[in-house]
């Protein structure tokens, strides 16, 4: 939903699975667009992470999957993300991630698209990769910082989402949304303020002692402390 969630998830990806090519592409790009989007295409496999400026008016060839994370407001934007795979006569899958509390939304599809889904069972044996996520974050501020960011976009963008009634920003679980994106600690915003979160726990090291691993990156960074200081 957000270019800070794929950026972080683009990220993240990169270094939890080799051998596949991961890119990355959002609105905010602009310039680099067109390059990324023309060198995917002509790659034999490979992993793109994107918001919906790749949902329509655009062909790649035989994409097996389309796995949308995040359920798009208007139910044509669901179909058309869907029209990324299967095309011309080709099979492909299309999946979206459901919380029990949101699946009215499967409803929602089925009476505006006519769109027919079903379950797809939870995956058993599955890895927890959460840990290293954490650790990336502790060694390199660039991580950290992307992924506080990816979660207040997508808390942002849950409380503007314009199935509203079934999209609830009060019956999120913040605790395990903060887990889902490997956070260190709570980030301070609006949406948060006056909220216990007894079931998350932050990291007990200091977060303004993670440097970055940009050198040119961390010297900027030990010039503005000093500057506050």
């Amino acid at each position: 939903s957000t270019c800070a969630c794929v950026e972080y998830y683009g990220k993240a990806l990169e270094s939890l699975i080799k051998q596949v090519k991961i890119m990355s592409i959002h609105g905010k790009m602009k310039h680099k667009r067109n390059k990324i989007f023309t060198e995917f295409r002509k790659l034999p496999g490979g992993i793109l992470v994107c918001t919906d400026v790749m949902a329509r008016g655009i062909d790649i060839p035989e994409v097996h999957w389309v796995l949308q994370y995040d359920p798009p407001s208007s139910a044509s934007a669901f179909v058309h993300r869907c029209g990324r795979t299967a095309r011309i006569g080709n099979v492909g899958s299309a999946l979206v991630f459901l919380l029990p509390m949101e699946e009215t939304y499967i409803n929602f599809l089925s009476i505006n698209q006519k769109c027919p889904m079903k379950e797809m069972k939870p995956q058993t044996n599955v890895l927890d990769h959460l840990p290293k996520l954490k650790a990336m974050a502790l060694a390199d501020r660039a991580v950290f910082e992307k992924g506080m960011k990816a979660f207040v976009s997508y808390i942002q963008a849950y409380a503007k989402h314009e199935c509203n009634l079934i999209f609830r920003i009060k019956d999120l679980d913040f605790a395990s949304l903060a887990k889902g994106f490997a956070l260190l600690k709570m980030p301070k915003m609006p949406e948060l303020r006056g909220k216990c979160f007894p079931d998350f726990t932050p990291v007990t090291v200091n977060t303004d002692s993670i440097s970055f691993k940009d050198k040119n990156r961390e010297k900027q960074r030990k010039k503005q402390l000093e500057q506050q200081r």
